[in-house]
């Protein structure tokens, strides 16, 4: 499933959301120039978050720097259309800053997850999808039965609906968790892939929060 667009106009303007983005669009123009000059690998080395690295307390800045990194054009595509439609309402019930600092706590949160599963991980992990899993978990708490229309892929057949966001969030969520579940045999042999359980860790941390973060 693909969300598309949701029904839930905001009663400001998601400045915060905006920057974010932004800001992960030109960082990832800064790695495609850096692939072409064959130095990427080095660059997500030192500001990818690696496992066994931060947890024995060294390259603590990765976790924020991490953030802002992705692996690809089709992984920054992803995160940004998430942190579009969801993000603007999860801000405008915070507030600009509060909306911020909980952006930031819900990636800490996502890598802290991540580094407990995998600690002796070499491999960077880098993405804002931990962060953005916390902007989803807010919404699901904060606008569960706001519609959202979304693309329902059955094989070749394609559909188009409108789900309740937590239909959409709640098995978003249920699919991390068990794909998570299913990839920490090869985690433990060292192989790379996605960081499920980042994701689970920001999602929870997002529907936690979210009491404290959001506006009276």
């Amino acid at each position: 499933m693909m969300p598309i667009r949701d029904e839930n106009p905001s009663r400001s303007t998601p400045y915060v959301t905006y920057a974010l983005i932004i800001v992960n669009v030109a960082v990832f123009a800064y790695e495609l120039m850096l692939a072409l000059q064959g130095s990427l690998e080095e660059f997500l080395y030192t500001y990818g978050m690696i496992p066994a690295l931060v947890s024995r307390g060294e390259a603590l800045h990765t976790l924020l720097t991490s953030m802002f990194l992705h692996g690809g054009v089709l992984h920054l595509a992803g995160n940004m259309l998430y942190l579009y439609i969801f993000g603007d309402n999860v801000e405008d019930a915070m507030g600009h800053r509060r909306y911020l600092l909980f952006y930031i706590l819900c990636g800490l949160a996502a890598s802290g997850l991540q580094i407990a599963i995998n600690p002796a991980s070499t491999l960077p992990n880098v993405g804002a999808s931990g962060a953005i899993a916390g902007v989803l978990g807010a919404y699901f708490i904060t606008y569960p039965f706001a519609r959202v229309h979304t693309l329902v892929f059955f094989g070749y057949f394609i559909r188009w609906v409108s789900l309740p966001a937590v239909v959409l969030l709640g098995f978003w969520f249920v699919f991390q968790l068990f794909a998570g579940t299913a990839t920490l045999e090869t985690m433990k042999l060292g192989y790379g892939g996605v960081a499920y359980f980042a994701h689970v860790g920001g999602f929870v941390a997002g529907m936690v929060l979210v009491g404290l973060f959001r506006r009276r």
